[in-house]
């Protein structure tokens, strides 16, 4: 057998089994073949048709991060409302944003930051299933799992599970998030999970026993090539074990190596875990990934909001802020949205001690490229930024929003379980000051 190892058999909280990587021979997911799910994957995907190449890479600050230390300081409030961490002037004349944001600053023409995101469940679990799937699922709270398809899910549904001509999955997961799954849309559109040790998980093991030459393939990609190629394994295998060989043995493996960026890159982004992952995310897309999910937590900061946002705030800064210089620089702004969001802002007023808490009526929202207008602020709080004061960004426009970006139609619906058409976007328009 040729196999890549996985020892993950954990579920998420949608209670789709994660995927590490792909094992010729096997998946770990009880013994279902690698060709085998090429093989559905394109029955599913079949009545999807794509339409754009255009790909989302969507940063979940899970925990909820405040609103007022981000992108709304409100430095002319009292005391007790305006930021903690003060504010930076940003290259764009009269937008200031959290005082740790200083490199963001200097991107701010590349970027939008919404200040009227908004919805009404301050539940991490209710929250995020709002946000992630534009749904309102109060049982969240308690631990259910997700019962709207994500986003992610909704654009391999469409566009097909892998693309057609890199092979890689279009939608990726780095980490997990709920309402990042498929839901009833069913396992084919469930996203590759890179969790844990997917990356090094790529690595090959050959059992010798299965190949005729067992001398020359011990160790790499190529040499497995070669040795295929000598030994005619691949006759007789039908066109989707062709493909999972071909996935597997090609250069598409090495958009996961984030080593094969120039040092210059690599060191723009930052050596921790955020910033490689956002040079990985752009990677990706570039290679044909329409959707890639990240997480990066801690914001429920209920005490110490400025010892908080002191420590994340600069990863953040300098990962978020490469990241829109980098897809620039290379031309892809019109290729590649960026979504910074959480699950829901913090309370306005500082608590007694020193923090925030859960405060769904104001969330944090900033966007970059994807062909949208960029270097503005969308929308407006009140003197204290307690509630939308224009009118508010709904969790459903920042769907159609990223329907638009990805060239899905704004009606699409599918069949659920019963065999219901049910719409994706219910109500919900795209940001109008951005497109």
């Amino acid at each position: 057998m040729l196999q890549l190892s996985s020892n993950r058999r954990a579920a998420d909280c949608a209670g789709s089994s994660r995927r590490d990587f792909l094992k010729v021979g096997a998946l770990g997911m009880g013994g279902v073949m690698l060709s085998d799910l090429l093989r559905a994957r394109a029955q599913a995907s079949a009545a999807g048709q794509p339409t754009r190449n255009t790909s989302v890479v969507w940063l979940w600050l899970g925990g909820g991060p405040t609103h007022v230390e981000t992108f709304d300081p409100k430095m002319t409030a009292p005391a007790e409302f305006r930021s903690t961490v003060g504010a930076v002037q940003t290259n764009v004349p009269g937008i200031e944003l959290g005082g740790v944001f200083p490199r963001m600053g200097r991107v701010a023409d590349k970027m939008a930051f919404v200040r009227s995101f908004a919805h009404s469940n301050s539940g991490h679990g209710g929250g995020t299933h709002w946000v992630m799937t534009g749904y309102n699922f109060p049982p969240a709270d308690n631990g259910q799992g997700q019962v709207k398809p994500g986003l992610g899910s909704i654009l391999a549904r469409h566009r097909g599970a892998n693309n057609p001509t890199t092979g890689l999955p279009n939608y990726v997961r780095m980490n997990n998030i709920l309402g990042d799954g498929p839901s009833w849309l069913g396992s084919s559109y469930a996203p590759f999970d890179m969790a844990g040790n997917a990356r090094s998980n790529m690595n090959l093991q050959v059992a010798l026993d299965r190949l005729t030459d067992r001398r020359n393939l011990l160790h790499s990609f190529d040499g497995v090539s070669r040795e295929i190629d000598r030994t005619g394994l691949m006759q007789g295998l039908d066109a989707f074990e062709t493909q999972a060989f071909d996935l597997l043995l090609s250069r598409a493996r090495e958009t996961f190596d984030v080593t094969r960026e120039e040092p210059r890159v690599r060191d723009m982004y930052g050596s921790n875990p955020l910033g490689q992952q956002l040079l990985l995310a752009r990677r990706l897309c570039e290679a044909g990934v329409g959707f890639v999910t990240l997480n990066f937590g801690g914001w429920d900061m209920h005490g110490n909001i400025s010892e908080g946002m002191n420590r994340l705030g600069p990863i953040v800064d300098r990962a978020v802020s490469a990241f829109v210089a980098d897809v620039n620089d290379r031309g892809m702004e019109n290729d590649i949205l960026l979504v910074v969001t959480g699950e829901f802002g913090r309370t306005p007023r500082i608590n007694q001690n020193a923090g925030r808490d859960h405060w769904a009526p104001l969330s944090t929202l900033a966007l970059a490229g994807g062909g949208l207008r960029m270097g503005k602020v969308v929308g407006e709080s009140n003197s204290r930024a307690e509630v939308p004061k224009s009118t508010p960004i709904t969790p459903q426009d920042l769907m159609a929003t990223v329907f638009h970006v990805l060239g899905l139609p704004q009606g699409l619906h599918f069949n659920d379980p019963t065999g219901r058409p049910v719409p994706m976007v219910v109500g919900g328009r795209p940001i109008s000051d951005l497109v």
